[in-house]
């Protein structure tokens, strides 16, 4: 096994994005592939690695560069700006995930046609996007992310089934938030399954959290046991929805 990464650049929603492929240069020919959408701190090393453990397990994997230009935020502060200039413009967002998809269905070495996408915390709510918009994805996966919608899916348009993993005890997306976004699923007619792990909260993913949420005083923390769990029910999903 060699995990070969590069730079895979593409111009969308006003920006050149740098995205980050990864995928294992051992393996011949097309293979699943997946976007993994970054946390509000940006395209960094913690997505690199999630894209590197993937390729390792056979997918090609594109870290999506939401904010353009490689910008990542050091601090909530500037994180939170980055994240909310997305949000103020989400035809523009859309574009990004679009274009991100398109330039990695475009590689020798993904199957446009089993693509997914998947993210964390402000990537969860991207990922989640991509899916009400009724882009060509096998599936979705949201890991501690928001749940609020930005576009209001026709029922039955909604083409990917979706996996939402959830912090039980996360108060950054909470209960009101859960039950909104049921019902909208419902209503959209969409394959979904919801997934809240007892105890976890926001962040529960990435080993910085604990120390960030101490830092900034943010409700954050990581939990161990439930990012393992975690990873392995999306990596059964992705085994059941690109077969």
């Amino acid at each position: 096994m060699a995990i070969h990464t590069q730079e895979l650049s593409c111009d969308a929603g006003g920006v050149t994005m740098k995205n980050f492929l990864a995928y294992d240069d051992s393996i011949s020919g097309a293979r699943p592939a997946v976007m993994v959408v970054h946390e509000w701190w940006g395209l960094d090393d913690y997505i690199r690695g999630r894209c590197e453990q993937l390729a390792e397990a056979g997918f090609a994997a594109l870290g999506v560069d939401m904010y353009g230009g490689g910008q990542t935020g050091s601090n909530p502060d500037e994180a939170g700006a980055l994240m909310n200039a997305v949000f103020a413009d989400i035809p523009a967002a859309s574009e990004r995930i679009k274009g991100a998809a398109a330039a990695l269905g475009a590689t020798d070495q993904a199957d446009a046609d089993r693509m997914a996408c998947m993210g964390y915390c402000f990537g969860g709510a991207v990922s989640l996007h991509a899916a009400r918009l009724g882009m060509n994805l096998r599936g979705v996966v949201s890991f501690h992310g928001a749940l609020g919608s930005f576009h209001t899916a026709d029922p039955g348009s909604i083409k990917a089934k979706i996996l939402v993993l959830h912090g039980a005890a996360d108060v950054l997306v909470p209960d009101e938030q859960v039950d909104g976004f049921k019902a909208e699923m419902a209503t959209a007619n969409a394959d979904y399954e919801f997934v809240a792990y007892d105890g976890a909260l926001h962040g529960y993913t990435n080993p910085e959290a604990t120390e960030r949420g101490n830092t900034y005083g943010l409700p954050l923390a990581y939990d161990a046991a439930t990012d393992k769990k975690s990873w392995q029910d999306m990596m059964d999903f992705f085994g059941k929805v690109m077969a």
